[in-house]
């Protein structure tokens, strides 16, 4: 799952080295992952009013519906 969400995060970002992300195990049907990227690049990962952001999240909650998992996207700055 994780490696879904790096794909998405990196053809996004022009500093694809400076993708930094954190998987966070809360329990066997909960996961959430803190991205970091370089905060040039932030903008371009959260949208205009949040909407690449959201649809980050959407398709992440899709895959992890698949598994029977729930997960949580946050977005950190550095």
């Amino acid at each position: 799952m994780k490696d879904v969400l790096e794909l998405i995060i990196a053809s996004l970002v022009d500093n694809k080295e400076e993708i930094s992300i954190e998987e966070i195990s809360n329990n066997e049907k909960s996961i959430e992952f803190k991205v970091k990227v370089a905060s040039g690049d932030m903008g371009k990962v959260i949208g205009k009013q949040g909407r690449v952001a959201k649809s980050i999240r959407t398709v992440m909650k899709s895959v992890a519906g698949k598994e029977g998992k729930k997960v949580n996207v946050e977005f950190v700055e550095e």
